[in-house]
């Protein structure tokens, strides 16, 4: 048989267990709640983001030059149209494993001496896996001045990711792009180097190797899905905490 004093502690505790509660609720609704407005809050960046990739794929291509003043002037040129004149030193091509509608293979990007003595990479496209090797194409190795348009990209100051491979400019070899990497494997001095790539767009003849256009302009954008998520297990976590409290009182 309990005494007076058990009973009360044990009554205490009652009393006290719904506050506990309380408390883990309301910290679990603002964290929830803080999570769904930070969707909102990407989700209003990535709209702006791809209305203003939408509006520079569009524009008038620009001339390198232009490009490279802006770099200088810290504004961004991301998705920049660019046209370039110069001519392309095949032998030191570098290629990043990469796949194009469905299809495992290469983006091959070759160093082009440019009008002011400098170089700058430009991404060409994508060919087949069996295609690596420039000698497998002869084809695809265009002589003399060339002028190219595409669209202006900015190399990666680090891995993205730690699920992805190490770049091997031993073998030739890359899984992200890293500029740094691939001027000197063609034997570059980084001052030389223009500080930024170029896809180039698509051939005329779609057949044609490598096959350009191949920027990825279609980011994904489900921070709406992810803030309703969120804010619809903020209102399930209410609706549970208030059955819980109904049933109790």
């Amino acid at each position: 048989m309990k005494t007076d004093t058990q009973q009360k502690s044990a009554g205490g505790g009652r009393k006290r267990f719904p506050w506990i509660l309380l408390l883990l609720v309301a910290f679990s609704f603002a964290v929830l709640i803080s999570l769904g407005n930070w969707q909102v809050r990407r989700l209003a960046w990535k709209e702006d983001l791809l209305a203003k990739i939408e509006a520079r794929i569009s524009a008038e291509p620009v001339t390198l030059s232009a490009v490279e003043d802006m770099l200088k002037a810290g504004e961004d040129v991301e998705y920049l149209p660019v046209t370039v004149e110069g001519t392309f030193d095949h032998a030191d091509e570098q290629h990043m494993l990469a796949t194009w509608n469905g299809a495992s293979g290469w983006y091959v990007y070759t160093p082009m001496a440019v009008e002011d003595g400098g170089y700058l990479f430009v991404n060409r496209g994508f060919v087949p896996y069996a295609l690596k090797e420039a000698s497998a194409r002869p084809e695809s190795l265009p002589e003399g001045a060339q002028t190219i348009t595409g669209l202006a990209r900015m190399p990666l100051s680090a891995k993205p990711g730690s699920l992805l491979p190490d770049n091997a400019p031993d073998r030739n070899q890359y899984y992200w792009k890293d500029l740094s990497a691939m001027s000197a494997a063609a034997g570059l001095d980084s001052e030389e180097v223009v500080p930024l790539f170029v896809d180039a767009a698509r051939d005329e003849d779609p057949q044609r190797l490598p096959i350009g256009g191949v920027t990825n302009i279609s980011l994904p954008n489900s921070h709406l899905q992810y803030a309703l998520t969120w804010y619809g297990l903020a209102g399930a976590l209410l609706a549970v905490a208030g059955v819980f409290l109904w049933r109790r009182r």
